[in-house]
């Protein structure tokens, strides 16, 4: 203690985190993230149990509709189409899958081309995003549909073009545009100190982007992108007024199959079940990957 009653600091030895150097802190911040992993969302007994209570009611209701005691229960109907019904929900998945991968990989390079230092680039990438951003999923999902050709011809080889590709590349057109924005955001969200300092140690503008910007950005970037893709999921059903064989193209085959008005509330819940059960932890991690990284003032 000196005559003003603090305490001496010692050399090396401070209380305030940002003179820390920075490799150091940022090590000890990623070794710390390492150790915590990846959130994953942790599914309670509640939410299976409300999910089968929504369930049960419909089918409930569906039976009390019902005044053919000789036909088959909801239940058991239900029973019987859920395979087909779930081949038709893994083929959403795939779906979303393929249009999120076609959609993030060139959405990223268009995002990456709006902060381009060439106006003509920047201007041109800027209203690719705009115009896809801005437009119908489901009119994009018709274009595709009906200006693709259904085959395409290469000499003697003759090469079919399925409708479901038609329609992965109509929902990877929205995909892309707003992984453009994610992008184009992320970066200009950081300092402008960050380009500054890089310039100043001789970096090149390919190698500020590459090693310093966009490895911060993937943080930023992460939350945005799940949230997109869980949309995309859900917008998957659009496929089926294009004749796309997924779950509510099943759904409907099985409801006309059966040809029973009251089964409508049982078969269109079970849909519903499948969709919430993927998408919510989905949206459960988006939400804690939010509050992970974001910035503490």
């Amino acid at each position: 203690m000196d005559m003003f009653g603090k305490k001496p600091v010692l050399h090396g030895a401070t209380d305030l985190p940002v003179l820390l150097p920075a490799a150091a802190r940022l090590s000890a911040t990623a070794k710390k993230e390492r150790a915590a992993g990846f959130p994953l969302p942790h599914l309670k007994a509640r939410h299976g149990f409300w999910l089968l209570a929504i369930l049960l009611l419909s089918a409930g209701i569906a039976e009390a509709q019902s005044g053919t005691p000789e036909k088959q229960s909801a239940f058991a109907a239900l029973i019987n189409w859920a395979p087909v019904m779930l081949e038709g929900f893994v083929f959403n998945i795939a779906i979303s899958f393929l249009a999120m991968a076609i959609g993030t990989g060139i959405g990223a390079v268009l995002g990456l081309m709006q902060i381009s230092l060439l106006p003509p680039v920047r201007g041109g990438s800027w209203f690719v995003t705009q115009f896809f951003r801005n437009a119908p999923w489901l009119v994009l999902l018709f274009f595709c549909m009906f200006l693709l050709p259904f085959e395409f011809n290469l000499g003697p080889v003759t090469i079919p073009f399925p409708d479901w590709v038609k329609a992965t590349i109509g929902l990877a057109l929205p995909v892309m545009a707003n992984v453009s924005e994610i992008v184009r955001g992320a970066v200009k969200s950081l300092p402008s100190g960050q380009w500054e300092a890089a310039e100043s140690l001789a970096f090149t503008r390919r190698q500020t982007l590459w090693e310093i910007i966009l490895p911060q950005c993937v943080k930023r970037m992460l939350p945005p992108w799940m949230n997109l893709y869980a949309i995309l999921t859900m917008a998957t059903v659009l496929a089926s007024i294009v004749g796309v064989s997924e779950m509510m193209t099943q759904t409907g085959r099985a409801l006309a199959a059966e040809n029973r008005p009251e089964l409508l509330i049982p078969f269109y819940s079970f849909v519903l079940i499948c969709f919430f059960a993927y998408c919510y932890p989905i949206a459960v991690a988006t939400r804690r990957l939010e509050r992970r990284y974001q910035v503490k003032l």
